[in-house]
């Protein structure tokens, strides 16, 4: 694991794979450190062919916590005053490009599930000639319009604080029974290993309600999607009782570009039996982002040329 100053913070990275591969950035969902990502899932990313970064978003893990800040007025932010988020998506994404930029990485292939596809979704927006393609999983585009999480799944969001490891990952557990993939049986080992490791590098519960204000503070992307001209990959569990299919096929049709995955039996994760199935595709996606980038440097270098 390395650390880097980007964007005027301190963030938590570590890359897996040979340093040719095409680059992948994995943005995490609410509340996720960088050991949340399954390592045999990022092996099987490397063995495709990517270099992958996974990193600690703002205010989790080893990345720079914003403890001056104090418990946000979630109240505040869902009654429509955006302004009490102590910081915004916006800011999240920027913290991503940071770190491309501390790393020496032009451009990458964007990877973000949940807030982190958000994420994803605001970095190919504002920052296009930095993506190659974008993959957004079990996302929405901020639109109230369509997927009401069931009330369950909410009270997941919302779940008390802890006081001890063994609690935290009891907790982990419970939340995965609620919003994962019910139809699959779950690596229960590796949901409580992760909670674990998260709780000894740092439990912060008032960093991810820092993460839900930035969340529930995000205007609706929906009309922005549409100027998107990258490849675009959707994912979304047709039972995902968190954020209800609805939205992610509401994310495809913005993007001009976009391939919706749906998958049946799939809740609010990734399982292990769904990844060859998803890395198919995200091979796909990344393939014609690798076109279309290319066709971009020599239309460019064209250009240039004919002005020389």
């Amino acid at each position: 694991m390395g650390t880097v100053q980007a964007n005027g913070i301190e963030i938590a990275y570590e890359l897996h794979g040979d340093s040719g591969g095409l680059p992948l950035v994995l943005v995490g969902e609410l509340g996720q450190q960088l050991v949340g990502w399954h390592p045999d899932l990022i092996r099987a990313m490397v063995r495709r062919g990517f270099q992958v970064l996974v990193y600690d978003n703002r205010d989790v893990g080893f990345s720079t916590h914003f403890d001056q800040l104090g418990q946000p007025d979630l109240v505040a932010v869902m009654s429509g005053n955006a302004d009490a988020a102590p910081y915004t998506l916006d800011d999240m994404a920027a913290d991503a490009v940071g770190l491309m930029d501390a790393l020496g990485w032009r451009s990458a292939h964007i990877f973000g599930i949940s807030m982190g596809g958000m994420i994803a979704q605001i970095v190919a927006l504002s920052f296009p000639d930095r993506v190659r393609s974008l993959t957004s999983v079990s996302a929405t585009t901020g639109s109230h319009g369509v997927g009401h999480a069931a009330r369950d799944a909410t009270a997941v969001v919302l779940r008390p604080m802890v006081a001890s490891r063994e609690a935290y990952a009891d907790g982990a557990e419970r939340a995965h029974n609620i919003i994962g993939s019910a139809e699959f049986s779950p690596d229960r080992e590796w949901i409580r290993r992760q909670a674990g490791l998260a709780w000894e590098r740092r439990y912060d519960p008032h960093g991810t309600a820092r993460h839900l204000t930035a969340i529930l503070a995000a205007g609706d992307l929906t009309p922005d999607l549409a100027r998107l001209e990258i490849p675009a990959l959707i994912v979304h569990g047709a039972n995902d009782p968190l954020i209800p299919v609805a939205s992610g096929r509401l994310t495809a049709a913005a993007i001009p570009s976009a391939e919706l995955l749906e998958i049946d039996g799939m809740g609010h994760d990734i399982p292990r039996q769904v990844w060859d199935r998803l890395l198919d595709k995200l091979d796909d996606v990344a393939h014609r982002g690798e076109v279309a980038a290319a066709a971009r440097r020599a239309s460019a270098s064209i250009s240039s040329f004919g002005h020389s």
